[in-house]
């Protein structure tokens, strides 16, 4: 190897362009690490320019900026991303750098539709459950309650969306849903009323069902007055069951009659004839 001039050459080259690189990398990272690439501003905006209701810029910026490790360069923006996505309200988070020494952040906020389970979660309005402070969610309008298996949230979403437009020809809205562990559909309405739905045998049977009681709903008001419904079962296949405090027995009813008390027999009376 020592005589051969072309292989000497060679690894003559290779040995300079390692020293080359290595000073030019040496040099970038000291460049790096100059004050001037420090961190000296962190910039909140909305995602879709709309304004935020529930992040507050100044608050999450200065929450989350101590938590941030680096300079301009050097800074793991997924980190920052995911610190950034842990804030509540927060759906969704992009980041970027602005040179020389700012990083902007776009967050997407989370919109509540109604709560979930009950343990004090929030289902939004794109299907995804998150945590929240309850009194931000309800300061418009009261939230309907949904419950369903893990896993479910989007299909009690599309369920719920569905059934507020077949409900709509009543003047009548869904205010809670409930899918059981046996996935059986339960809906309470703004009047109060409880629909029993049960399972669906195939796509169109929620609707059938909802479409069928909507057709005799006005005849079941007119009928009961001033009763109130409470329940409704419609897992008949050709009727319904429901439950009405106007159908409910008086007490008076319920209490023991005594039996009337029996008159002496009378003799009975002929007629003569002449």
């Amino acid at each position: 190897m020592w005589h051969d001039v072309r292989a000497l050459n060679a690894t003559a080259s290779s040995l300079v362009a390692l020293v080359v690189l290595a000073c030019i990398g040496s040099g970038v990272w000291w460049l790096s690490q100059l004050p001037m690439f420090s961190l000296r501003a962190v910039t909140v905006e909305s995602m879709y320019q709309l304004p935020l209701r529930h992040v507050n810029e100044l608050t999450v910026r200065n929450g989350v900026v101590g938590k941030i490790r680096g300079n301009f360069f050097t800074t793991d923006l997924e980190g920052v991303r995911a610190t950034f996505e842990s804030v509540p309200w927060v759906r969704r988070a992009t980041v970027r750098r602005e040179w020389p020494d700012q990083l902007v952040v776009e967050v997407e906020e989370h919109e509540a539709l109604g709560t979930w389970g009950e343990d004090g979660r929030l289902l939004s309005v794109k299907g995804d459950v998150f945590t929240a402070n309850l009194a931000e969610a309800d300061d418009d309008h009261e939230l309907p309650a949904f419950t369903g298996p893990k896993g479910s949230e989007k299909e009690v979403l599309a369920r719920f969306t569905e059934l507020r437009s077949l409900f709509a020809p009543v003047q009548l809205a869904p205010m809670a849903l409930s899918l059981s562990d046996r996935y059986a559909w339960t809906v309470k309405l703004d009047n109060g009323m409880s629909v029993a739905l049960g399972r669906e045998q195939d796509k169109d049977t929620l609707k059938k069902r909802v479409q069928r009681l909507v057709g005799v709903y006005p005849q079941l008001v007119a009928r009961l007055q001033e009763g109130r419904i409470d329940t409704i079962d419609m897992r008949y296949p050709n009727g319904l069951a429901l439950s009405s405090a106007a159908l409910a027995v008086p007490d008076d009813v319920t209490k023991p009659v005594k039996p009337a008390k029996k008159k002496p027999n009378q003799p009975n009376k002929t007629t003569k004839q002449t």
